[in-house]
């Protein structure tokens, strides 16, 4: 696939990421997400309005950083934070998405807790980038 669909794509994920976890803009974000959006993640309730209903419920201070972001075909992955949600801790995520025709048709995702400097072996959080690594691999080996 040519690598402008690809660039579009990834544009696509993170401005309905933006949207819908930080902006809170729910009307703005169903042209987004698919009325039959398949979620994968343990944390969410199934489809598009378990989704909504998840980000309805946590406070207001919920912020969403992304960080890197890789495209094949139809698939983004993207690699972020979750902050200000209510958790000890912030969360590292690398979320799949799955598109087909301009919207978010289904989504997995690989999360942890954010470590810090001090609580890594290695002394180094570079361990998010590991999350990457292998969400890739599996849309790599699954999603083809």
């Amino acid at each position: 696939m040519s690598t402008k669909i690809e660039s579009k794509n990834k544009s696509l994920v993170l401005e309905a990421f933006d949207t819908l976890f930080n902006k809170r803009d729910y009307a703005a974000a169903e042209r987004f997400w698919s009325p039959d959006y398949i979620q994968h993640s343990a944390h969410i309730a199934p489809g598009r309005e378990g989704l909504f209903n998840l980000i309805k419920s946590i406070p207001p201070t919920l912020k969403y950083e992304p960080g890197t972001i890789v495209a094949e075909g139809g698939l983004v992955i993207v690699h972020g934070r979750f902050s200000g949600f209510g958790a000890p801790v912030n969360w590292i995520a690398a979320d799949i998405v799955r598109i087909q025709n301009g919207i978010l048709v289904e989504h997995w995702d690989v999360i942890q807790d954010e470590a810090t400097e001090e609580q890594s072996i290695s002394r180094s959080i570079s361990a998010c980038h590991v999350l990457l690594r292998l969400a890739y691999r599996f849309a790599q080996k699954y999603l083809k």
